[in-house]
């Protein structure tokens, strides 16, 4: 199986307009895509990332307006980090304070320096200043500097009740290694490892059991650069006995999902064909983006979304 790290990873939400404030103004993310849930059509899919849109960067959100809060915990993917330069730390320090951001005591995490902040929605986002050489390219933002935005993901964190059998599957038929332990938390990475590639599995025995809703992340995506690859990692995760659901065309990549033993939901992503498919690179974002078997509906589907500016 080839993976290379993480594709995007999709969370819950409540209020899209806050949601789009949020990542775009105060994080400094590009808003990159603008389409809907494709199993529910009336409700928005929302695309975050770098510039050019690039696997390894993209957190996406389904937001359903009301929807009650959430509970990270045992069972889910707990936490998302992104990659920051390693001087960036008392900018976003003092960034959060004064936007009066929820925020955690800056951390130490296997060397790196980490702000755990949090969203609207109470959504776990850490913000690790990498010791590690993280070539990205910074994301053109108003509101941030090039010098301290984000640049990628640099990890996600699951939470599990026992790593083993979570284990077994990254590094038996994922390909992932394990690459440093402390304390509660074993971190793994696969192919050229660094910053996007990381998977850390915490068993703390102070988190509580994991309640879907607004504030949690629905799935993680890990990336492989192209359909006959996607088509080994389907055959490999079933033939070891997950249940898995077939190919299915997202149109700005093909996915395919299984649940990890320890309740996680899983899926593997192509690289391509990407986002600026039916968008131009320097406009993505600026409109509605549907798949074509969802095409015929755009004015119905239009009607009902709510507005964002």
């Amino acid at each position: 199986m080839n993976l290379t790290g993480l594709h995007h990873i999709t969370a819950i939400a409540s209020d899209p307009k806050q949601n789009v404030d949020f990542y775009t103004r105060v994080l400094g993310l590009r808003f990159v895509k603008k389409s809907v849930n494709q199993d529910d059509p009336g409700t928005y899919h929302l695309y975050y990332g770098n510039y050019e849109a690039s696997p390894g960067t993209i957190l996406t959100f389904f937001p359903w307006p009301g929807m009650r809060r959430g509970r990270p915990g045992h069972g889910q993917a707990y936490a998302t980090a992104y990659s920051i330069p390693a001087g960036a730390v008392d900018y976003w320090t003092g960034r959060l304070s004064d936007l009066k951001i929820k925020t955690e005591p800056t951390v130490e995490r296997f060397g790196d320096q980490v702000i755990t902040l949090f969203d609207p929605d109470g959504l776990r986002v850490e913000l690790v200043a990498s010791q590690e050489t993280d070539s990205r390219p910074a994301t053109p933002s108003p509101d941030v500097p090039a010098d301290y935005a984000l640049r990628g993901f640099q990890s996600s964190t699951l939470g599990l009740t026992d790593i083993q059998a979570t284990a077994q599957i990254l590094t038996g038929n994922m390909g992932y290694r394990e690459v440093a332990q402390a304390g509660h938390r074993t971190r793994y990475t696969v192919g050229n490892g660094g910053p996007g590639t990381y998977v850390d599995l915490l068993v703390d025995p102070n988190l509580p059991h994991g309640l879907n809703g607004a504030g949690t992340i629905h799935h993680v995506a890990f990336r492989t650069p192209d359909d006959a690859s996607h088509e080994i990692a389907h055959g490999e995760i079933a033939s070891a006995g997950y249940h898995i659901s077939p190919i299915i065309d997202r149109a700005y990549f093909k996915s395919i999902y299984y649940r990890e033993p320890g309740g996680v939901l899983f899926e593997i992503a192509t690289d391509r064909p990407g986002f600026t498919i039916d968008e131009p690179l320097e406009s993505l974002g600026t409109h509605l983006g549907l798949p074509p078997r969802l095409e015929p509906h755009r004015a119905a589907i239009e009607a009902a979304l709510p507005k964002l500016n």
